[in-house]
């Protein structure tokens, strides 16, 4: 039974994932506190290497078999943790969508696209192979796929990137999922093609009414389409709350340091782009302290020794967890019109 419409679709407390190996366990995820409500959308951000397609492998439940989570999942108001691995990948499979980053490798190309998308719907929701077909027709054709029954039977050598990815939308809502997950689902592809998919995703959310994570390490991807925005550092939560207002008062300096990183449409031709030194944390030496300190320029001790704790700004959904945030009066930022449409702004 569902929980109350206006309840979290996805909740996950104090969620962390370990590696195992030698001679330690190797801390992927820390304490990862966050929740996705109905029929809005969430952005995950930060640099290869930060954990987004961990946490998402680890929402979904396929992570590999080495990965040990532990915390909270809860999906619909149902607790993820006690179900059965068949039990929690059908329960899944119904409620959440999944686009993966890379539609050339996603694709089995042995096999017709339309089967592709159709064998959702015969597994998880149990229909025959008629109406699973008609299914899949319907929803290729939703995305934008001309011709769509005549193209059930194509291979996936026969459509472009952009269409790749557009099938992989269908197939990610087969099932009429309360929540869609597109995981770096534009990396591939070409600017204009970016943006056709994001508004692709964009309108289906708003005509299907249902919650959308973004996840991207382009800050162009969420700015002006997630109602709210989650920034990934080292394993970490570094900051979250409304896209708007991050986006506007970043308060930590990673984040600050992200968005400095963006192309801006007012800046001389063949201006250099700002650059955040170093490089992220290896998994095998993480710091004791803040993981964004060892690149910080106004890192002090207490930043390499101690982790800082979550804080909350005046507005109590934006929080962040830096020993030194910017002050809140800071100049207001906000990303250019064309940024803002997912154009853009490239910060890995």
């Amino acid at each position: 039974m569902s929980s109350a419409p206006n309840s979290a679709i996805l909740e996950c407390r104090d969620m962390s994932c370990l590696i195992s190996a030698r001679p330690e366990p190797l801390r992927v995820l820390e304490h990862i506190d966050f929740s996705v409500a109905r029929r809005t959308s969430l952005g995950i951000v930060g640099e290869s290497g930060a954990g987004k397609s961990m946490l998402i492998k680890s929402i979904m439940g396929i992570a590999p078999k080495s990965v040990q989570v532990s915390g909270a999942i809860s999906i619909d108001g149902q607790d993820l943790s006690g179900m059965k691995p068949k039990e929690r990948a059908a329960f899944i499979g119904r409620k959440v969508g999944i686009v993966f980053q890379n539609p050339m490798t996603s694709l089995n190309p042995y096999v017709p696209v339309g089967r592709q998308v159709a064998e959702a719907a015969r597994r998880h929701l149990g229909l025959s192979r008629e109406a699973a077909r008609n299914r899949a027709i319907e929803l290729l054709s939703v995305v934008g796929i001309a011709d769509a029954a005549e193209c059930y039977g194509y291979y996936p050598h026969h459509f472009s990137g952009g269409m790749k990815q557009r099938i992989m939308i269908a197939a990610g809502l087969v099932c009429d999922p309360e929540l869609l997950i597109a995981d770096e689902a534009t990396t591939a592809l070409d600017v204009t093609v970016q943006k056709e998919v994001l508004d692709l995703l964009q309108t289906i959310q708003e005509e299907r009414r249902m919650s959308l994570i973004l996840v991207s390490h382009n800050l162009g991807v969420v700015a002006g389409r997630t109602d709210e925005v989650l920034v990934l550092y080292g394993g970490r939560v570094v900051e979250y709350g409304p896209t708007a207002e991050v986006f506007r008062n970043p308060r930590h300096r990673y984040t600050e340091a992200l968005l400095s990183a963006m192309p801006q449409m007012d800046q001389p031709a063949h201006s250099r782009l700002r650059t955040i030194p170093g490089q992220p944390p290896s998994l095998a030496a993480k710091p004791d302290g803040c993981p964004f300190a060892p690149r910080c320029a106004v890192a002090a001790d207490i930043c390499r020794r101690v982790m800082p704790p979550m804080a909350v700004a005046s507005d109590s959904r934006h929080r962040f967890a830096c020993h030194l945030p910017l002050e809140a009066q800071a100049p207001m930022r906000s990303p250019d019109p064309i940024v803002a449409q997912g154009g853009v702004g490239h910060a890995s």
